[in-house]
């Protein structure tokens, strides 16, 4: 069994206007009746694990890709409207404007919902059903890539850092960002700048890590063709480097590789 520990602090301070609280309140409870495994994440997870209030116009949960198919049939048959809005990733719950947006995958990256997302994953209470939150490892892998001028969550990554760094599996984030190891990199020297006071909050081994991969990397020629892949971020911000300035979204393609 999972080692589950209940956080302190049950319900955010975030109140929303009457209809949306009893329309969350009663999508949330009805998830947890269905016993299909969710989590819950963005604005009321950051809110749980750090204290933080903001408004928000909806309620985002995590579910396997599989599991959120289900969800849908499960609320479909309780009366909702449901909605598949982009099958790589999200799936919705509604009633009039309101909506649970059911997310299975960053849009931009491959960042999908797996088994391991719900070991340890603690419980919390949130508009009156007891709930399971993102860990906070996985929190800061689907947070770090949201970087659009229209959103730009570096703030939420920074302030998770501070407050559950003790919390976060660092070797285990470092593998999910092997790939893109400069974009964890950039995340911990914002963090380093924000917080100068904080900086022992990140493993001295990790910064010596992805130090030392930038060193390694300095000497090394680039693409042999000129790429942006700043479109993991933001697909609309960076469509010009692609649609007019002659930049590819990946390195290479195998007809070149191979002659093919």
């Amino acid at each position: 069994m999972d080692n589950v520990h209940t956080l302190e602090r049950k319900a955010p301070l975030i109140t929303p206007p009457p209809a949306a609280e009893a329309f969350y309140s009663e999508v949330l409870q009805l998830m947890a009746k269905s016993e299909i495994p969710f989590l819950v994440s963005g604005t009321y997870a950051l809110a749980s694990y750090t204290g933080i209030d903001r408004p928000t116009k909806d309620v985002d949960v995590f579910a396997k890709a599989g599991d959120a198919l289900k969800m849908l049939h499960y609320f479909k048959s309780q009366g909702f409207d449901v909605e598949i809005v982009d099958e790589r990733w999200l799936y919705r719950v509604t009633r009039g404007e309101l909506f649970v947006d059911i997310i299975t995958n960053m849009p931009t990256v491959t960042t999908h919902v797996t088994d391991e997302w719900f070991v340890n994953a603690p419980e919390s209470e949130l508009f009156g059903a007891k709930v399971r939150l993102v860990p906070p490892t996985q929190f800061v892998w689907s947070k770090i890539f949201v970087q659009d001028h229209h959103r730009y969550d570096m703030a939420d990554v920074a302030h998770m850092i501070l407050k559950c760094h003790e919390a976060i599996d660092w070797k285990r984030l470092l593998s999910h960002m092997e790939l893109y190891w400069e974009v964890l990199l950039i995340a911990l020297l914002n963090f380093r700048f924000v917080y100068p006071s904080e900086r022992h909050c990140v493993p001295r081994w990790l910064m010596d890590e992805l130090l030392e991969r930038l060193h390694d990397q300095k000497d090394i020629k680039g693409p042999g063709r000129r790429v942006c892949r700043g479109r993991i971020f933001s697909p609309r911000d960076y469509a010009v480097d692609v649609d007019q300035w002659g930049f590819s979204d990946a390195v290479g393609n195998l007809e070149e590789q191979y002659g093919e």
